[in-house]
């Protein structure tokens, strides 16, 4: 018996020698594709930048004028604000119910699988479907107020707020649930013994147990806040406008994203480049967020 393990060792080495020669050939495929999507688009993006240009063949380098322009136009500052309060507010709000609601689910209640599936189900509409579905909803709830989503900025921030709300709490609400069952029962019983009360289990054991699921929705809510576009175009498109005395005007309801497009996009074609440094610093900004958000919530989780 002890030969036939030895020779099963042996030709399992041999075996796996082949296997890890050629490996590096399996990924070339996914590298090829990261480098064709990602990394080629990006470098292009980044070098367009710098550049006035009607199309990637035709530009002419201009240096970082782009980006003073960038600075200097009051719509993208004011997106940028409105952009991070949003983040903030939905962040907030979204992590909270969900967690709430997932934490109720985990109790052993009647129906927890019916009540899964139909706060997860709107997840699964489009963003675009999503926006003007609510739009349609909010019309006829102003429509008694004699005001509108799109003449009212606070109704459309809060509009946008209860939007993704409704759609993005189900999918965190899963996350959520999968780290609520995977907190140890042995702790949960030694807490009890102890005599902790639901509170002080919930903010002593039940949380510092979740933080890799916390880390993993914050990140989640947190860029999706800032990359909101297709929701935002559908249900307000920006409305109302505000006039300035220059002439130009600032969207009230415009995030980040969403005026990007409309600068590149606009009437202006050589606008283009300032579209294209705006979206540079919308990477640099949400990469930068990301990161420090990673780090701050990683340092909180319980070494497994």
């Amino acid at each position: 018996m002890k030969y036939k393990r030895d020779a099963s060792a042996i030709n399992s080495s041999i075996l796996r020698k082949p296997m890890q020669r050629y490996a590096p050939l399996f990924l070339l495929p996914m590298v090829a594709a990261f480098c064709i999507g990602f990394i080629w688009p990006f470098a292009q993006g980044l070098f367009l930048s710098f550049t006035e240009f009607k199309t990637t063949s035709k530009w002419t380098w201009v240096g970082i004028s782009n980006y003073i322009k960038a600075f200097q136009d009051d719509s993208f500052i004011y997106s940028f604000g409105y952009t991070a309060l949003y983040a903030v507010v939905s962040l907030v709000l979204i992590n909270v119910l969900a967690f709430a609601i997932a934490y109720a689910l985990t109790q052993k209640i009647k129906g927890a699988n019916l009540f899964r599936t139909v706060f997860f189900m709107p997840n699964l509409i489009g963003g675009i479907v999503l926006g003007y579905i609510w739009s349609m909803i909010f019309d006829g709830l102003l429509s008694a107020y004699n005001t509108s989503i799109l003449t009212n900025s606070t109704w459309g921030f809060w509009g946008l707020i209860i939007l993704m709300c409704w759609q993005q709490i189900g999918y965190m609400m899963i996350i959520y649930i999968a780290g609520l069952q995977a907190v140890p029962e042995d702790m949960l019983e030694a807490a009890k013994i102890d005599g902790a009360n639901g509170w002080q289990t919930l903010f002593k054991v039940t949380i510092p147990n979740v933080m890799p699921s916390i880390t993993i929705c914050m990140f989640l809510t947190l860029t999706n806040g800032f990359k909101l576009f297709d929701q935002n175009l559908a249900l307000t498109g920006g409305q109302p406008y505000i006039i300035n005395a220059d002439g130009t005007s600032i969207h009230t309801t415009e995030m980040l994203a969403l005026n990007i497009y409309n600068t590149f996009y606009g009437q202006n074609v050589n606008s283009r480049g300032v579209a294209q440094a705006k979206a540079v610093l919308f990477f640099i900004l949400v990469a930068g967020l990301s990161i420090l958000q990673l780090r701050a919530t990683r340092d909180k989780e319980v070494a497994a």
